[in-house]
Parts: C-alpha cells; structure tokens; sequence
C-alpha cells in the first residue's frame, strides 16, 4: 500500500478501546452488530478486539473475521502486544477474514519503558523488528504502533519507526495515549517523522489519541495536515477515561471543511471528491446503536449526533434558520442520516418487515431473538400508536446484550404513594430455572426495586448511576434507563426500555448484574498498563 492512498483512511477501534471504556463492555453478539453496522457506515478497517486478551474477545475477533467484510469490506484488525503469543492469538483470530491486519505495538517514551516495561532503548530496538516479523509471517499487512509516541524522544522515535517499517509493517502509528499533546505538538510530530525517517515513504503514517485535554479532533486534524493519512478513531468518542478522538467529528470536519483542507492532498480547493470513504447518512444509526449496546448515553450539546446538535432555541436563531437554514447550520441533518422517519409496521405487520427494518437499523438477530424482539414490538404496538426507529432500536437492544444471562426477571411490582412506604415485589429465575421472590421498602419505587435485586441476587456493588430519558416524544413514549454499578473498581453498566420506567429500571439492573457475574470469569488485559514480556 503507498503513503499517500490520496484520502483519510478510517481505522475504527470502537471494539477495542472504545470498550475500555468504564462499563461499556460488550459481549460477543453487541460486537458482531457493531461491527456489521461499521461495515455499512463504510470504515476502512474494524479493530475488532484483543484476542490474547481473554477467551471471549477472541471469539468475538473470530466471529467478526468470518461474517463482517468480505473482499470488498472492511479490512478486519487485532491488537497484539510486541510479543509472540498475543501476536499468533490474534493472528488466529483474524485469520478467516478475505482482509485482515495485525495491529502490534510497544511503549516508546522513557516513562513506559522505566516504570512499565522496565526495558532500555536497545532492547526495544531489538524487539521490535523481532516482533514485526513474527507478525508478518502471519498477515501482509501489519501495522506498528510506538505507544506513549506524543512524550518520546523524537530522535529515538525515528530510529523505532525505520526498523519497523523495514520489517515490514505497513502502517506506522503515532499514538497520543495519555491525551497529553497539543495540535500544533503534534502537527510537528508528524512533520518530523516525515522529514526524518528514511523509508517512510513506504508506509502509511496513523494517529491514535486520547481527549483527556478535550483537543484529540483538533490534533488529529493538524495531524492530517502534515501528512498522517490513517486516524484512529471511535463512534461517539468513547474509550479508555475521557474517550478517543470522535469518528463522526473528524469525518464531518473532513466534509464540511473540504475546501480547507484540499490542498494539503494536492488537491484543487473546489474538487468535490470526499477526503473518506464513510457513507455520513449512516453516522446517527450507528451512533445510537453503540449508545444503546454500550449504554453510554451520548450528551445531549455533543457535536454532530448529539439530540441538540440540530436544535434552535434562541428566537434570532429560528428566525434566520426559517428564511435559510445556511444561517446557522454548517451541517444538513439529512447527511448524517438525521430524520423523523415513521415506519409503516403495527399490530398486523408480520416477522419478515420487523425483520427487513431491524436489519437496515444495524441488527441481525437469530431466530430466537427475533421472536423475542417481535413479541415486544407487538406489545407496543398495543400500547402505542406511531411506532418511530427509535422505539425498534430501543425495544430491540436488549434483545443482544445478556445472550446467556444468569438472572432473568420475572414480576415487578410497586407501591407507592404519598401516604405510603414504597415497596417492591420482585420475582426472578436463576439458570436452572429456579424463582424467587422478595419484597423490599425504599426511599421510592426504583430504590425499592433495586434493594430487593440485591436481596435476590446477593452480589455486593455500589449503585454508581441511574439516568432515565424519552425515546421519542409524546406521554405514551418508551422511557430508557441506563444504571452502572461499581464492584471491585470495575464498573458495569445496564440498558433497558418500557413504557413502565419502574421495569425498564429493573431490568437494567438486571443487566448490569449479569454484566458483572459474567466479568467474574474473564481475563483482562490492559494494553496500556500491563508489562509486556518479549518471549511468551
């Protein structure tokens, strides 16, 4: 692959660190939806996980390789510690997928490698072409990341990056992993990689960066400027503490402000071909579907898929937007795939068009989950009279996110009131089939609820967040509620929707519950904390 492809290539890692992010795990059929609605949003490559990383985000990357993609999808990626185990797990991983890459890498700033590798500079150098190989013995393409680039020696950087790309690795990586640079840092950076490293021309130069000081956009965006042609990105900026730089900003950037950035392609400014590849009327669907799965609910002033993002509430503003949208809007809702659309389905539509619409929103679900899906949009439907997207998205969520849940809940029942003592009675089932029933008194009906859940399930944790909002509009709307709970310093989060939001909160936590039991049995690798040992 040449340096310049002649646009901005998009390497999403959603699945990989954007799951880093505290509560937001995700089991195997969220990243297999996932990974599907980023194959349609038109990514170039899906980092789909960290295979070494435990059992289940190796079948994950597995299940990933085999369906999502095909020859002309979207290239198929795993990350792999500088070390030959976690390098074969991963390229075992990818290996059914027609287009796949090893993604590996090791630290590079003095920092890391004094308090977390505990190596020198040479042993580095003597890794990473080791280990470049071994990767490419696997994959043609590979690509090399020098982790904690922004605070490394430059100097030291060049020598890094040459013996890389010299052993083969086609994708050169400069990560801001502690979110630490600046824009115009970072411009120079990448400037001087460019300058000074002799084979880089035989590479694609990548940019991977954290938002802990807000500015991981605009230093990817003065990265594109000097020359970085691959941003590594996530949907709704969410990942490893204050998230990564934001998929939907940058390709917006990218498209709003074509003009402005033409010529650093050496490109004439009016030239209308897009600088990505990404099909923009899909940003919101997927937007809402890694917020529904994740349960990280997406700010309401966030830029681009933010429910504000298209509001007008200063009379000046409205007035202008009314005679010209032009006057305040840079951006068309419609292009990214913002509408009020209705679909025609209710009490007699069949399977086959729930079915149809489900999967243009994202979703693929099994038999099995679609007969539960469809039962309870014809519940709704009952209740309901306007059947929105939203409302499929939102009934439907939950349909993938506990495929093997230890705890189901069976009856919820409150009473409440002003002169009375809210109490709850809640019935659930274990994995043998076994109910039971308590009954609990809160300080209002979702405490009572949640107390008697605790009773119940007897896992310890810590109530951390409860959020509840509208789907849609109207008094007869599905209401979400989304709880993370903390235990032993992790957190797990729960999504679920009813028109009942007393239910909806019980079986989000049920959800959270199970999320935590099911963490009991994973392995977890941190790629930004653990030692990495040259040999294993």
């Amino acid at each position: 692959m040449a340096k310049d492809p002649g646009r901005v290539l998009i390497f999403d890692t959603t699945l990989r660190d954007g799951e880093q992010s505290p509560g937001a795990s995700l089991n195997l059929e969220e990243k297999l939806a996932i990974a599907q609605q980023l194959a349609r949003l038109g990514v170039d490559v899906i980092e789909a996980g960290f295979p070494f990383a435990s059992q289940g985000d190796f079948a994950a990357v597995q299940r990933i390789a085999e369906q999502v993609g095909g020859e002309e999808g979207p290239i198929i990626c795993g990350l792999a510690r500088a070390s030959k185990a976690d390098i074969k797990s991963c390229a075992d991983a990818i290996s059914p997928a027609p287009r796949k890459r090893i993604h590996t890498f090791i630290a590079t700033s003095d920092i890391h490698l004094q308090h977390k590798l505990r190596k020198t500079r040479k042993e580095v150098l003597d890794i990473v072409p080791e280990m470049v190989q071994y990767a490419k013995s696997f994959s043609d393409d590979v690509e090399f990341s020098c982790e904690d680039a922004a605070r490394s020696d430059p100097e030291f950087l060049y020598e890094v990056i040459k013996l890389a790309i010299a052993a083969g690795a086609g994708t050169i990586n400069i990560p801001d992993t502690v979110g630490f640079t600046t824009p115009s840092e970072f411009g120079e950076l990448i400037s001087g990689i460019n300058k000074n490293v002799s084979n880089i021309d035989e590479a694609i130069l990548s940019v991977h960066g954290h938002n802990d000081l807000g500015l991981a956009v605009a230093n990817f965006l003065e990265a594109v400027k000097n020359g970085a042609r691959q941003l590594e990105c996530t949907i709704n900026g969410i990942g490893e503490r204050a998230g990564n730089a934001a998929l939907e900003e940058l390709v917006m950037a990218l498209h709003v402000r074509r003009r402005y950035f033409n010529p650093f392609f050496g490109r004439d400014s009016d030239n209308p071909t897009p600088l990505t590849a990404v099909r923009t009327e899909e940003i919101t669907k997927t937007s809402r579907l890694v917020s529904n799965l994740t349960g990280m609910v997406v700010q309401p002033n966030k830029a681009i898929v933010g429910a504000n993002a298209f509001a007008h509430e200063s009379g000046i503003h409205q007035d202008g937007v009314l005679k010209n949208r032009l006057t305040y809007e840079i951006v068309d809702a419609k292009t990214v795939g913002l509408s009020d659309n209705r679909i025609s389905l209710g009490k007699l539509s069949g399977r086959s068009a729930v079915r149809a619409r489900l999967e243009e929103l994202g979703y693929d679900l099994t038999r099995e989950d679609l007969n539960e899906a469809f039962a309870r949009f014809k519940d709704l439907a009952d209740r309901k009279r306007e059947i929105t997207d939203r409302d499929l998205e939102a009934i439907v969520s939950e349909q993938v996110m506990q495929p093997e849940a230890r705890f189901q809940l069976h009856l919820v029942q409150v009473s409440c009131g002003t002169a009375l003592k809210p109490t709850a009675t809640v019935t659930i089932s274990d994995q043998d089939g076994r109910e039971q029933t308590t009954v609990a008194i809160g300080t209002g009906p979702v405490d009572a609820v949640c107390k008697a859940l605790d009773l119940l399930t007897s896992e310890p944790n810590e109530l951390i967040e409860f959020s509840v909002k509208s789907v849609t509009e109207g008094i007869d709307a599905l209401g979400e509620v989304t709880i993370k709970l903390r235990h032993d310093g992790m957190i797990f989060s729960g999504h679920s929707a009813d028109t009942d939001v007393v239910v909806a909160a019980a079986q989000a936590y049920i959800n959270a519950l199970n999320r935590l039991v099911a963490s009991k049995n994973k392995q977890s690798i941190h790629p930004q904390h653990d030692v990495v040992k040259a040999n294993l």
